[in-house]
């Protein structure tokens, strides 16, 4: 695999001049393979959707064959202040965090340091005793929650490819999820938190089915012991610094940074079950490996060019090409079910910390056999295409928005994609 290096900045900087730096993003774009009219829509209908207010404003980053074909920020970075969205606007990135801790997990495996098949009570002994919850109807015909021991024992596996029988509570209406509501109640750290899910049901048996959960904070939990270290500090040290990732982090630390902060409309600050936008301008003892990282678009670009290189970035090596295919390939097969709600979506199946594609068709917009993705429940989103020597990153703060925007990028991109 080719290695790359990313040039985002410098060409985005270019997309912003007017006169020769029009001229110098048009010609980055034609290199790219890409139209550079195509690309023009993307910046004009993104302008006319927040003319209408149906978004605040957002940054969009695509880069093909190692160039910055198109960097921009459109709209507001808040609409309270009204203020122009920069191009390194620090978002909320929610569940973009599971690939960063999947790619940690990996690390700590390729080392010999754990195995994908270990017991998570191996590293976690409070996990051991798991209980399976199941509604049967009670003496008064309503629903009652009862449970059984799991059979079966929740791997490191299960963790990265949400298996592991655990679920979120802030989707779905089963007496299982409820008993999740509780998990964020006053302050915790990734020890209590795990500690709190470890006295709950499973909604499922352990590697059966795929349902959308809290596995990837036990495994940031997992990591931390493993490691030894808090979560933020192996980040750090091992990902987010060696590549370069200088605003990307669980909270703002620099107040001077706090206005770069995007925030969503007043009315759009849920992400459902009662969750509201957090502030990241306050500390927190919470790293959560699901979901707590803020960062820019150019910051999250660095990590997706060293994924699409085969796990190097700018001579560093961080994975090994065949660690990288083996997360990027599908884990589900024939064995895995999908839940009631299987976010991946038709023509997709589910790797280490990714969707995975598994044909050119089926899926209801444009992509390529192989391309895998994730999104956060803010608004932002990404995808990387290995045939195409492309990735994509997508950032607003848009909760009611961001399944919409989703599909619209992704079929606006291949559009404009002409050779």
């Amino acid at each position: 695999m080719i290695r790359r290096t990313f040039m985002g900045l410098a060409l985005g900087t270019a997309l912003a001049l007017g006169g020769s730096g029009i001229a110098l993003a048009q010609s980055a774009a034609e290199q790219a393979g890409f139209a550079p009219d195509r690309l023009a829509k993307i910046t004009e209908t993104l302008k006319a959707d927040i003319a209408k207010g149906t978004l605040p404003g957002a940054v969009v980053l695509i880069q093909r064959k190692g160039k910055a074909a198109y960097f921009e920020s459109v709209g507001m970075i808040d609409p309270q202040t009204k203020a122009a969205m920069p191009k390194d606007g620090i978002f909320r990135i929610y569940s973009m965090t599971k690939p960063l801790t999947s790619v940690a997990a990996m690390m700590l495996v390729e080392e010999g340091k754990m195995q994908l098949s270990d017991p998570v009570a191996k590293y976690l002994p409070v996990m051991k005793e798991l209980q399976v919850g199941a509604e049967k109807p009670g003496a008064d015909g309503k629903p009652m929650l009862e449970t059984a021991p799991a059979k079966r024992t929740m791997t490191v596996q299960d963790l990265l490819r949400h298996t592991s029988g655990l679920t979120y509570g802030f989707f779905g209406n089963s007496l299982v999820k409820k008993s999740y509501a509780s998990l964020f109640e006053g302050e915790f750290d990734n020890t209590e938190h795990v500690a709190r899910l470890a006295k709950l049901p499973l909604h499922y048996e352990p590697g059966t089915i795929w349902d959308y959960s809290h596995s990837t904070d036990v495994l940031g939990a997992v990591v931390e012991k493993v490691s030894g270290k808090p979560l933020d500090v192996f980040f750090k040290e091992r990902i987010t610094g060696p590549l370069g990732m200088k605003d990307t982090a669980f909270f703002v630390a620099n107040a001077n940074d706090h206005s770069r902060v995007v925030e969503p409309f007043a009315n759009d600050r849920s992400l459902g079950g009662g969750i509201e936008f957090f502030d990241p301008r306050q500390p927190t003892k919470w790293f959560s490996g699901g979901g707590g990282l803020m960062g820019t678009a150019a910051d999250y670009a660095r990590f997706l060019q060293m994924m699409l290189n085969g796990g190097s970035l700018d001579g560093k090596r961080y994975l090994s090409p065949q660690t990288v295919r083996y997360m990027t390939t599908d884990h589900m097969g024939s064995v895995i079910k999908p839940g009631p709600l299987y976010l991946p979506g038709a023509g997709y199946g589910f790797g280490l910390g990714f969707a995975v594609r598994l044909s050119d068709g089926v899926v209801p917009y444009a992509g390529s056999e192989g391309d895998y993705y994730w999104g956060g429940a803010g608004g932002t989103y990404f995808w990387v295409d290995p045939k195409q020597d492309m990735f994509v990153v997508f950032m607003m703060q848009s909760p009611k928005q961001r399944v919409y925007y989703r599909s619209l990028i992704r079929d606006m991109v291949y559009a404009a994609l002409v050779k």
